[in-house]
């Protein structure tokens, strides 16, 4: 039987990605307005192309660097879950990358692209305007959904923003009552093919009655994605296959801009590396998903969940030093002998 980093990083050479000339937000945080156009461009359609196909077959990742991220990721002191995959060569590495952790705000990306899938279709418009979701205090598990009520009015482009730049739940639960809840979005990821991933409580309820369980110690599979799911649904949303080529720089154009989690992803990482990113936070329990676009431009999609380590702060700094293990594992690899998959070709869902 193949094991989960094998299936990851035969489905990750599936897909037809480019890597030439995409650019995400900056380690080192620029700001300004002519910095968001220049994002937006960036992760435009035409800011890239697939490069031609290397005849040099791919070579294996540096020595003991599975090893080293395997020592990186230890449960010793609470779970901890990575996938990660080279979109340039197909590589993938995971550490309990099959296994379901809490997905916290990393479900936004998820939600945020069920919402643009409804955009698509004609079902919605970026323009539509929607109230804010807030909630009304109630008692934990008081109700099987938290009551909210409609707040501020705005459109759906602001609303996405809010969601992915700043994890705002309000805007994120009013986009999730736009789609039809959490059982739409657990229908798109399902009809992309994405094993693995649940979401099954708006985020007013997640939040209500986080804490009844230790996610350290239990695995709770309500509102949960493996690594492995999360790192083939960036990868997936990165060639575009789901969405269409606006609704696909909406979202990936949002996450380059994310100022969340400065202490996570992208705090180790050198400088002139480029990140596209979500963070997810909940009881005893920490995430940061995204793109990393390396220096020879390489990108990297990458999942990491850690839980416990002593509270927060070891978290963010378990999760800086896994993301960084991975950022020079990859680099190791000499640019010539980078090989792409061939353009056109589909992500193949794993059984």
């Amino acid at each position: 039987m193949n094991s989960p980093s094998s299936r990851l990083s035969r489905m990750a050479a599936l897909l037809a990605l480019a890597s030439s000339a995409i650019c995400m937000a900056p380690v080192a945080q620029a700001r300004g307005s002519d910095v968001d156009a220049r994002f937006d461009r960036a992760f435009g359609v035409g800011a890239y192309a697939p490069p031609a196909p290397s005849a040099t077959p791919p070579i294996a990742l540096p020595p003991g660097f599975e090893l080293q991220l395997a020592r990186l990721a230890n449960a010793s002191m609470g779970r901890i879950g990575v996938a990660a995959v080279d979109l340039s060569t197909g590589k993938g590495v995971s550490v309990m990358g099959d296994q379901p952790f809490p997905m916290a705000s990393t479900s936004k990306i998820a939600i945020v692209a069920t919402f643009l899938e409804g955009v698509d279709q004609g079902r919605f418009r970026l323009t539509d305007r929607f109230p804010l979701m807030m909630p009304v205090p109630s008692a934990r598990f008081s109700s099987v959904v938290a009551p909210v009520r409609p707040g501020s009015s705005l459109t759906a482009h602001e609303l996405i923003e809010l969601a992915i730049t700043r994890s705002d739940n309000h805007a994120t639960d009013a986009l999730l009552a736009a789609v039809g809840g959490p059982q739409a979005v657990t229908g798109w990821m399902k009809r992309a093919g994405l094993h693995g991933m649940r979401l099954d409580r708006d985020i007013a309820t997640l939040v209500r009655d986080d804490g009844a369980i230790d996610p350290a110690r239990v695995i709770d599979p309500r509102d949960s994605a493996t690594p492995q799911a999360m790192a083939t649904l960036l990868a997936g949303i990165y060639q575009g296959q789901w969405l269409s080529n606006s609704s696909r720089d909406v979202l990936l154009g949002a996450m380059s801009r994310c100022v969340t989690g400065r202490s996570r992803l992208r705090a180790q990482l050198p400088a002139d590396a480029m990140v596209g990113h979500k963070t997810g936070t909940l009881n005893n329990t920490s995430s940061d998903v995204g793109l990393i676009r390396a220096s020879d431009g390489r990108m990297i999609a990458v999942a990491i969940y850690v839980t416990g380590q002593g509270g927060k702060p070891g978290r963010d700094s378990r999760i800086a030093t896994i993301a960084r293990a991975i950022y020079e594992g990859y680099h190791a690899e000499p640019v010539s002998t980078l090989t792409v998959a061939t353009p056109g070709m589909e992500l193949v869902p794993t059984p």
